[in-house]
């Protein structure tokens, strides 16, 4: 279930990092509402990033297309400020100024992040340069993006996070990027509020990445076997799950009431009544309440 097929016509928004993954769920999602979507990464079909992964912005952009939007592939290294002003700017003159909705979900984290060890034993170099990648392009990306909305004093900002408390996430820089990701949508929220432009953070719950259903050899289309290897699996969500609620959230006209807030999927369907592609509701925080919690703790109160 999504929301009104045009909730989002004639808007423009752009999802850096719309690739794969969660990004590329909001771009498609987005899309469905009838937005026009400019897609950004840097693994493109005239070549692939250093994750050397098969999905390009191309391949998300047709999707984009295909949902009912109109999809705009444009390759661009968020941590190059030269290659995001640029992007900017051809977004300004191709759309008259207009830019409705900015989705900064650039991560590229994962074969740099170290879940074994403390801070003190790990390779200072790579965690730099995962918080380079995940925190410093979500910062170009904004400084040469929000002119644009400041400027029409309307626009949401959508921070794409893991996790909506303080809760250590198991992996010093991971967990400091994560949490800064959070931090830049509430110091953007209380710089844009007097121009009316709202930024929020958002997490999903346990997300179904291509990456992801690789690790449990399946596909989307037969996920439910992943839980014989981990049962939590059968809890998952996917990408689709988390467009839907940042499409409901961009069509919101009061949306200003949430701006500075870290959100997630698990509570918005309740307000917005979306639905999984397959129709189900997944609540990954009732789910860690019901079935993780004694083990691990609580997983703490919203941020």
């Amino acid at each position: 279930m999504t929301g009104d097929k045009q909730s989002l016509a004639g808007k423009v928004a752009l999802v850096a990092g719309g690739t794969r993954g969660g990004g590329r769920g909001i771009a498609i999602e987005l899309g469905a509402a009838g937005a026009i979507v400019y897609v950004t990464g840097r693994s493109s079909i005239s070549g692939r990033s250093d994750l050397d992964r098969p999905e390009t912005i191309e391949e998300t952009a047709g999707q984009v297309t295909a949902a009912g939007g109109t999809g705009i592939p444009v390759r661009a290294d968020h941590g190059r400020p030269q290659q995001v002003r640029a992007l900017a700017d051809r977004i300004a003159r191709e759309q008259n100024g207009q830019l409705d909705i900015l989705v900064d979900s650039v991560w590229g984290g994962d074969p740099l992040t170290d879940w074994e060890h403390p801070l003190w034993e790990q390779d200072l170099e790579t965690g730099l340069r995962l918080l380079r990648q995940a925190v410093e392009t979500h910062v170009i990306t904004s400084r040469f993006a929000l002119p644009l909305m400041v400027a029409r004093k309307s626009g949401l900002v959508v921070e794409v996070t893991d996790g909506n408390t303080a809760r250590y996430r198991g992996s010093f820089f991971y967990d400091l990027a994560k949490s800064a990701v959070i931090r830049l949508a509430v110091a953007q929220a209380a710089e844009l509020k007097p121009h009316g432009v709202a930024a929020v953070a958002i997490t999903p719950g346990f997300l179904r990445s291509e990456a992801v259903l690789e690790h449990f050899g399946v596909t989307e289309a037969n996920w439910h076997e992943g839980a014989v290897k981990d049962p939590n699996f059968a809890h998952s969500e996917s990408p689709a799950y988390l467009g839907r609620a940042v499409a409901a959230l961009a069509a919101d006209p009061g949306i200003m009431a949430k701006t500075g807030r870290v959100l997630a999927t698990w509570s918005l369907y309740e307000e917005y009544g979306f639905t999984d592609v397959d129709g189900r509701q997944p609540d990954f925080a009732a789910h860690w309440a019901n079935a993780l919690e004694q083990e691990y703790g609580p997983l703490g109160d919203p941020l």
